[in-house]
């Protein structure tokens, strides 16, 4: 009898550490739970620590009180301008009350997939009321803000709170891109090949007036050059006369001399007649003539240049 109870009292045991084992949870910080009974809440549970639930009957479910992800397609708009963008944008949610998330989406997966259809239309909507140019430049972060409170009006509905909108990305489409780019290189052909047009006229220009300095220096030069060669050959003859004036007949010899010079230095042939008045120094110092004939002029005589 003894082994009898005390096997019945094991067993007792067993199934009393059974119930209070179903009937203990434990909710950790990042989790908020939903008390089921037969599929109904009962009892929600946003503070971590440990709870108690009825065995067999109740259930539990957890839902994640952490900020989640949302990942929205990326869709085409069309701008206030007409203008088509391809717009990606993303989300970040939590779940701030599991009873009505419960209720409502069921899932977090249920809870993304509504959300998204949401977000795509506030998109559209807030985005197709502004340019291009604002959505991609002048006012991102307010239309980001617009875009944020039209989707929380919806999400609050469902138990959740939005906590941020981004714009990921806002391009045009890859054919207008394309045309755009196209359009942007011509335009920068063409302004290439007017800077060149300009460059090679300022060229010109510089390159003609640097001829006409370089003509006028030349001519100023030669002009210059020419005045002072005309200067010295008016002064070499005036030395000559002045010279010739304080003695002739040594002036005439020193021009005989030079002819002399001159003509056997050339290598050249000389037909003259011996007694002609080019030799008159070689018969006669004082320069008479060979054929007894007067002093000749030194004039005659020609001059080594």
């Amino acid at each position: 009898m003894k082994r009898l109870f005390g096997g019945a009292g094991l067993i007792a045991l067993g199934v009393a550490a059974a119930l209070i084992y179903s009937a203990i949870f434990i909710v950790d910080e990042t989790e908020q739970a939903l008390v089921l009974q037969f599929g109904e809440a009962v009892d929600v549970v946003q503070e971590p620590g440990l709870n108690f639930k009825v065995p067999f009957i109740q259930s539990v479910s957890y839902f994640d009180r952490r900020v989640l992800d949302l990942d929205s397609p990326v869709q085409e708009i069309i701008a206030a301008d007409q203008e088509r963008l391809v717009v990606d944008t993303f989300a970040r949610f939590r779940i701030i009350d599991p009873l009505v998330f419960f209720q409502s989406v069921g899932s977090i997966a249920g809870a993304q997939s509504r959300l998204s259809t949401v977000l795509n239309s506030a998109t559209r909507r807030v985005l197709g009321e502004v340019p291009y140019i604002t959505i991609v430049r002048d006012d991102r972060g307010n239309l980001m803000s617009r875009i944020r409170d039209q989707v929380n009006r919806e999400a609050n509905n469902f138990g959740m709170e939005i906590v941020d909108v981004r714009i990921r990305r806002a391009d045009l489409p890859e054919a207008n891109s394309q045309a755009i780019f196209q359009r942007m290189q011509t335009e920068r052909e063409r302004e290439a090949t007017e800077i060149r047009a300009q460059g090679e006229e300022a060229a010109q220009r510089i390159r003609s007036r640097a001829d006409r300095e370089v003509t006028v220096i030349v001519a100023d030069a030669t002009r210059e050059g020419e005045q002072i060669r005309g200067e010295g050959d008016a002064e070499r003859t005036a030395i000559f006369a002045e010279a010739f004036g304080q003695d002739p007949e040594f002036f005439s010899f020193y021009r005989s001399m030079q002819a002399y010079e001159a003509g056997f230095s050339s290598g050249a042939s000389l037909v003259i007649s011996p007694d002609s008045d080019f030799f008159r120094y070689f018969g006669d110092q004082q320069g008479g003539s060979l054929s007894g004939t007067s002093d000749i002029a030194p004039q005659a005589a020609p001059a080594a240049q």
